[in-house]
């Protein structure tokens, strides 16, 4: 409520009273031009007409003059958002009958100039007659949005949290019957061996059996367990690298082989020899080892289980694992990913399972930087695709001589034509690279100015521990000693300048292969 006052006319003003007036005018734009308030003020005069002013901040927060709110019917009603606008009048006029108020606080939304919805605060004190009837109104309005956004945005973290809460709640709940559970049988089992030594050989065999099965199960869900526990947390530390996709689904393959061949299962691959990804080796393993673990498990025998890659749009890879199992019912699709909605089911051959795969898949996968989804229909099979960033191909060339990067930029161009190519003069220059756009490999000098090669590979070393970026030296005195200390740093290849083309072909060919 800016102003309730209509029916302005021109105020009579004597010489000395339109002075003060003008220098208190002054005064007030000077302090509210430079704070997201403005001031406003409403005085009665005695034949029934009103002084109304308004500081020129009023265009601030309205995006209208103070001219052009002083002409709208209801002057600052006529901004009041339409879902707050009754709310604001009913209780200003609560406010204006009850004769012992003097000030009232208000808060609520107005529409600006642009339709832009801003939340505004506004403290009104006034003066009354004796008979209770108010003379004269002084407003501040102030603009509140930012601060009611970061209200919503805390009471929406507020709502997650205790969803996390609750949820998190059930689930240990759950994982606490699945680890107890199956303890009461293993122990029984177990007591049955140790008491009744005289126990025929096949029966003491099947109850091993079954005591190593359901051991293997909870290892399976603790290990889950304490994996999903430390990426929940952040304890489990994420180190993507440059990975050659095909080398990721063929060794989660070959650790399959012998669930697939009991099963009489084919295992179909298609993946491009030349795609690459960004990803942790050893977590986006562990994805593409359960997704295609469950294909097999859910898989009838005799049939196959077909798992690609492809570009899913620039800059990401998407794999997609394919069954044609038992599918999955509408009734539990919903359970999918879900942590505090455990499910489980048995596979087609009776194999068990933890229920928390899919959990760690998606859990993997997201903090990847990537997404998953499926789609399934029962007694049809099921489909689970999921998408990882892209590794970019960049090539980084260190060389201070412009004259011998730019040839080196040629030789690369050539033999890596969708290659990007980026050229550093010196070592820090490098290292600014290497750490913000992952190349996938480096081509440095050794003899630099600042900071040489040996220095510059210690220093990617470092940031980079599990010492998968390719390095290639070139060098024109390469002695004994200087070619083992860049061996133990891990060095694809030295070479010697003048360079053999031959030679820096071949090594070229051996890193994108």
């Amino acid at each position: 409520m800016i102003t309730h006052c209509d029916n302005i006319n021109s105020p009579g003003l004597d010489n000395r009273r339109e002075e003060e007036y003008r220098k208190t005018q002054q005064i007030l734009q000077k302090i509210t031009s430079k704070i997201n308030e403005f001031l406003w003020s409403a005085e009665k005069n005695a034949d029934g007409t009103e002084e109304v002013f308004y500081t020129d901040s009023v265009q601030k927060i309205t995006g209208y003059s103070a001219e052009e709110v002083k002409s709208f019917a209801g002057r600052g009603f006529h901004l009041i958002h339409p879902e707050d606008s009754l709310m604001i009048k009913k209780k200003f006029s609560e406010f204006e009958y009850d004769s012992t108020q003097y000030s009232i606080s208000l808060v609520y939304r107005i529409q600006n100039k642009n339709k832009q919805v801003v939340w505004v605060k506004e403290a009104i004190t006034v003066e009354r007659d004796n008979r209770g009837k108010i003379t004269r109104y002084d407003g501040i309005v102030t603009d509140i949005t930012e601060l009611k956004d970061a209200e919503y945005t805390i009471k929406e973290s507020e709502e997650s949290l205790k969803q996390i809460n609750s949820a998190k709640d059930k689930f240990i709940s759950i994982v606490s019957h699945d680890l107890r559970a199956p303890f009461t049988s293993i122990m029984g089992f177990a007591e049955i061996l140790l008491n009744e030594p005289n126990l025929p050989d096949n029966e003491k065999q099947e109850y091993l059996n079954y005591i190593y099965e359901s051991s293997q199960s909870q290892l399976q869900l603790i290990n889950y367990l304490l994996d999903w526990s430390r990426l929940q947390t952040g304890k489990m530390k994420i180190e993507p690298q440059r990975l050659k996709v095909c080398n990721i689904v063929y060794n989660s393959i070959s650790s399959l082989t012998g669930n697939a061949i009991r099963k009489n299962i084919e295992i179909n691959a298609d993946v491009p020899e030349d795609m690459f990804m960004l990803a942790d080796e050893r977590l986006i393993t562990q994805a593409v080892t359960n997704l295609l673990s469950n294909a097999i498990k859910f898989s009838r025998i005799n049939s196959a289980v077909e798992i690609k890659a492809t570009i899913f749009k620039k800059g990401f890879v998407e794999i997609v694992v394919k069954d044609e199992g038992i599918g999955i019912l509408e009734s539990n699709k919903a359970k999918i990913f879900k942590f505090d909605q455990k499910f489980s089911s048995e596979g087609t051959r009776g194999e068990k399972g933890s229920g928390l795969g899919l959990t760690l898949v998606k859990e993997i996968v997201e903090k990847l930087g990537g997404d998953i989804w499926f789609y399934s229909e029962p007694g049809q099979g099921s489909e689970f695709h999921f998408t990882v960033p892209e590794a970019p191909n960049i090539a980084l060339i260190v060389e201070d001589d412009s004259a011998s990067g730019i040839m080196l930029q040629k030789i690369i161009s050539k033999r890596m034509p969708n290659f990007e190519i980026i050229h550093a003069s010196n070592g820090f220059e490098a290292m600014s690279i290497i750490l913000n756009r992952l190349p996938a490999f480096v081509l440095t000098d050794h003899d630099m100015p600042l900071m040489n090669g040996l220095q510059l590979i210690e220093s990617m070393r470092k940031k980079d521990e599990s010492n998968k970026i390719p390095v290639i030296v070139i060098s024109a005195v390469i002695t004994e000693e200087l070619k083992n200390k860049y061996l133990k740093l891990g060095v694809e290849k030295i070479l010697n300048k003048p360079l053999d083309m031959r030679v820096l072909n071949e090594c070229l060919l051996n890193i994108v292969n």
